[in-house]
């Protein structure tokens, strides 16, 4: 038996699989320093069994070179496999990493939101707006919990009408046209009057 690994965080899924074998007090900092050991061991092979979505890297450098954007990753890997896997197709340049929230902090991505946005703001100062960008219910959820804007990426298992659904403000379903990403992410960052 396998555990559903989309959404989740790595704590919420090793706690299931530790307990899934009756391990009811695992040593989950030692097992995540090996996890993390043994994908750096492999962190090569990420480009050549991953995919990079076109336009990924463009989307965030033209984010990245406007001073009123701050780009981190909230997500549920621990923070050194993330790293990894940002590094292995460079996009780790466009993001502040020291601010993310990591999958080995809870097992409640909205608490990950809520982290991240902690260590932001003490580093940044108070933001006028927050987005999340995600591709499950999940990151919609987390990002509505956490009274910040959603928005979806309906390039991964979660189609565009299923994240709409679970409540985002706007919908990608490709990153390709750089020029038309920025253009609905700074929409959906624009407060609605009325």
């Amino acid at each position: 038996m396998y555990p559903s690994f989309a959404g989740r965080t790595d704590l919420d899924v090793a706690t299931e699989v530790f307990a899934v074998h009756g391990i009811a007090e695992p040593d989950l900092d030692g097992f995540f320093a090996c996890y993390a050991a043994e994908l750096l061991a492999r962190a090569h092979l990420i480009p050549l069994q991953g995919t990079l979505l076109p336009g990924a890297r463009g989307v965030l450098a033209a984010l990245a070179a406007r001073p009123d954007v701050v780009q981190t990753t909230v997500t549920g890997n621990i923070a050194p496999v993330a790293h990894a896997k940002l590094a292995a197709y460079g996009l780790d340049a466009s993001l502040d990493l020291t601010i993310g929230g990591y999958g080995s902090e809870d097992v409640n991505r909205a608490a990950l939101v809520a982290a991240s946005r902690r260590r932001a703001e003490a580093r940044y100062g108070a933001f006028d707006q927050v987005l999340v960008i995600g591709d499950t219910v999940h990151d919609i959820a987390a990002a509505l919990a956490c009274d910040v804007t959603p928005i979806g990426v309906a390039t991964g298992r979660t189609n565009a009408e299923t994240l709409r659904a679970a409540g985002a403000k706007a919908v990608l379903t490709s990153l390709a046209n750089v020029e038309e990403v920025l253009a609905e992410i700074l929409d959906a960052a624009t407060p609605q009057e009325g």
